[in-house]
């Protein structure tokens, strides 16, 4: 057997072997977040059901209740990480995830789970221009796993009959529950800075009356369906981002207002 053949046969094991186990490192890495997700899903689910018809601001002094108060549903998840902002849900699909928050790295739940360990599916967090009690837009972002985790399965909103069995969303703050009413489903991308196009993740400048409605007739413009509902001024939105592979930098995001 020649040497370049032996080399070839030896080649071509290590990249099997390297093959198999990233394979194995990301199957494990979905294995730690199903099961995580499912007991901070029952930590939350606990704590609704024994703090039911309590009022979380029963046991705080007078002049302490202008601040804002914990619900006791999150409380517990506070308490083992306070980078968490809020609680995402989706009815009927897998999206079911705390959503963070890092003030010193912005992407950090790009790459960690909830106890900060790596992990590829990160979690859906908030934009660091965000902040959870201030702002009146909340741009969440999320993978777009494979697996159907974290936001794979927001994809699925590219079709108007997915988006029909599944047009509210709920996204709770740590302060307060809340559901939202999709305004529309996008495919965008993102762009460079010097590019003069409407860019959806930069809401900033939605500030006053004809800002905002500038800012929803461009997103209407892009949207793949009529949902049949808008928002004006004075609405709290959510707008929920994952990549999306028919162009380079794609974008999907689907935008809703509070109800």
């Amino acid at each position: 057997m020649s040497k370049k053949r032996k080399f070839l046969i030896v080649f071509s094991i290590l990249l099997l072997v390297y093959s198999l186990y990233g394979i194995a490192g990301s199957l494990l890495d979905d294995y730690h977040s199903k099961v995580r997700q499912k007991e901070l899903t029952q930590l939350v689910e606990k704590s609704e059901t024994a703090e039911a018809g309590l009022d979380p601001t029963e046991d705080v002094p007078p002049e302490e209740q202008h601040e804002p108060v914990i619900l006791p549903a999150y409380q517990a998840l506070y308490e083992q990480n306070p980078d968490v902002v809020g609680w995402l849900k989706i009815d009927g699909t897998p999206i079911d995830y705390p959503v963070m928050q890092n003030q010193q790295y912005e992407e950090y739940y790009l790459s960690h789970d909830f106890d900060g360990k790596e992990n590829k599916n990160g979690l859906p967090f908030l934009d660091a221009r965000c902040r959870i009690q201030d702002s009146d837009i909340l741009l969440i972002h999320g993978h777009n796993m494979k697996s159907g985790l974290i936001f794979g399965k927001l994809i699925e909103y590219e079709k108007e009959s997915f988006y029909k069995k599944h047009p509210l969303i709920r996204f709770d703050t740590l302060y307060e529950a809340a559901e939202y009413e999709i305004v529309a489903v996008i495919v965008s991308k993102v762009y460079f800075e010097s590019e003069d196009v409407f860019k959806y993740y930069q809401f900033e400048n939605a500030e006053t009356p004809d800002e905002f409605d500038s800012y929803i007739r461009n997103i209407k413009k892009l949207a793949l369906y009529d949902t049949g509902i808008s928002a004006e001024y004075g609405d709290k939105l959510i707008i929920l981002s994952t990549c999306e592979y028919s162009a380079e930098n794609g974008r999907l995001a689907v935008i809703a207002r509070k109800i």
